[in-house]
């Protein structure tokens, strides 16, 4: 089968499409033809070798797939030709891979692969920073860093849809406009205008009550500024690559709260708080209340164009491979 290998850290342009040979899926396991793979932040960072924990070359990236069953395991509820998406441990950028049945979901029907492949993580971690870590309640404010990205798209959505006030963050006037569709009632282009700003005359200096950040660096300390007293952070990702810190007298006498959150670590550890989203979400997705946006889809072998569109700031919503 083809498949992207991460040969050596660096540059998008050390993608490269190799042949490797048709998994075998193990006890509690199943195959998947892939038909869409989903494209994350962390795989980016991860070929960058920047990511804790992340794998070592050479290696199959991609976390998120969505696809058939192509074949099962021993003790696996499900049959060859079901339609599934799930996250995965690696080697979704492939024609073929092996998931645990039990992290996979049945795709929604109407709903395409491409879509299915920007569900999981971008929705599950949308609603956990939002509700379960960040504890977001109807009436209250929320800033959301990177509105048009692919958990920021979900994340104007949901909390839109809890009654909270939304402000998001964005590059392009086109980004803009997508997160104003999508329910952002105060959509900022960070380029022009400094959003602590836009912020302090929309809550007359008050804050906001939660921030999602996932840049790190001085976003993240101008997030945290732009929280109300009480207010909280849900950090959950450094993509600008310089990871930043609070200083715990400052959160002290202001009574705010840094909230770290992982996905994966997160699913590891208590995967039940994680997925107890999931009813909620495909019903959300299935009566049309809340859409996955994609943005552009790549060829399989052109993953490396597919992330540096990203690193170029070029993406809206979820990229996607499609083998």
């Amino acid at each position: 089968m083809n498949a992207i290998e991460v040969g050596s850290y660096g540059d998008s342009d050390v993608l490269e499409v190799v042949e490797r040979d048709i998994p075998e899926p193990g006890p509690g396991e199943v195959r998947i033809e892939v038909e869409a793979a989903g494209i994350n932040f962390a795989d980016i960072m991860q070929r960058r070798g920047l990511y804790p924990g992340g794998p070592e070359p050479a290696y199959v990236p991609g976390m998120e797939a969505a696809g058939t069953v192509h074949a099962t395991g021993d003790d696996v509820g499900l049959s060859e030709g079901d339609r599934v998406v799930g996250m995965l441990n690696g080697g979704g950028y492939a024609e073929y891979v092996t998931a645990n049945a039990q992290m996979l979901l049945p795709i929604p029907g109407g709903m395409t692969f491409e879509e299915a492949a920007g569900f999981p993580v971008q929705f599950l971690t949308a609603h956990s920073c939002l509700f379960e870590w960040g504890g977001l309640e109807e009436g209250e404010s929320v800033l959301i860093q990177a509105a048009a990205g692919g958990v920021g798209t979900a994340a104007v959505q949901l909390a839109s849809r809890a009654g909270a006030t939304v402000f998001g963050t964005a590059s392009t006037e086109a980004k803009l406009e997508l997160a104003a569709d999508l329910g952002c009632d105060h959509p900022i282009q960070y380029t022009e205008t400094d959003f602590r700003e836009v912020v302090d005359a929309e809550t007359d200096e008050e804050g906001v009550d939660l921030v999602l950040e996932s840049v790190g660096d001085d976003v993240f300390d101008h997030s945290l500024d732009a929280l109300a007293h009480f207010g909280r952070l849900v950090t959950y990702g450094v993509a600008s690559g310089v990871p930043a810190s609070a200083q715990n007298q400052r959160l002290l006498f202001e009574n705010k709260s840094v909230i770290g959150f992982h996905l994966g670590q997160a699913s590891r550890h208590d995967p039940n708080r994680i997925m107890q989203a999931i009813p909620d979400l495909t019903q959300g997705l299935s009566d049309g209340e809340l859409e996955v946006i994609v943005g552009e889809t790549f060829a399989l072998e052109e993953a490396a164009e597919a992330h540096q569109f990203i690193e170029d700031r070029k993406s809206t919503g979820k990229v996607v491979l499609v083998p």
